[in-house]
């Protein structure tokens, strides 16, 4: 189904995304509730995922798995009064994506200013204003300029 469209991209999932937000339970280990701290949230479905880069005219196709773990839109505590914090529902699914994006380049051939609108893409499907979004695409692609992608 596709799920966002503009005159760049095409982002399409086989079934609506489940993300949910992971809690410490007392009977936890030690290293499962850091896990969770430094990875509060994880998708709860396999989800297949189409990529259409209309700039290109290529498709990337991966699959996220079901558990993997991730740490919401990394904003920070500073910026959180004018963007929000990266529990805010709205960002979850960008953030999700996003992060297999950056963690695995090589899915969409190391295209870094893909990976910026495929983020800003999902957020203003999830109902982020246009500036907004904008605003967090242009600090994300700052950063991973500054990590050398």
């Amino acid at each position: 189904m596709i799920w966002y469209a503009d005159n760049d991209i095409i982002i399409e999932f086989d079934k609506k995304p489940k993300v949910f937000m992971r809690y410490v339970y007392p009977e936890m280990s030690k290293d499962e509730i850091e896990a969770v701290v430094k990875y509060p949230f994880i998708n709860n479905t396999s989800l297949y995922v189409n990529i259409h880069d209309k700039r290109k005219d290529v498709v990337y196709s991966f699959m996220i798995e079901k558990g993997y773990s991730w740490n919401g839109a990394d904003i920070p505590l500073l910026l959180w009064r004018i963007i929000g914090s990266k529990t805010q529902p709205e960002f979850l699914i960008a953030s999700l994506v996003h992060d297999v994006l950056c963690e695995r380049r090589e899915l969409i051939n190391r295209d870094r200013k893909l990976s910026s609108l495929v983020f800003r893409g999902l957020l203003i499907e999830a109902g982020v204003s246009k500036f907004k979004a904008n605003l967090m695409m242009f600090f994300v692609d700052i950063y991973q300029r500054f990590c050398h992608w």
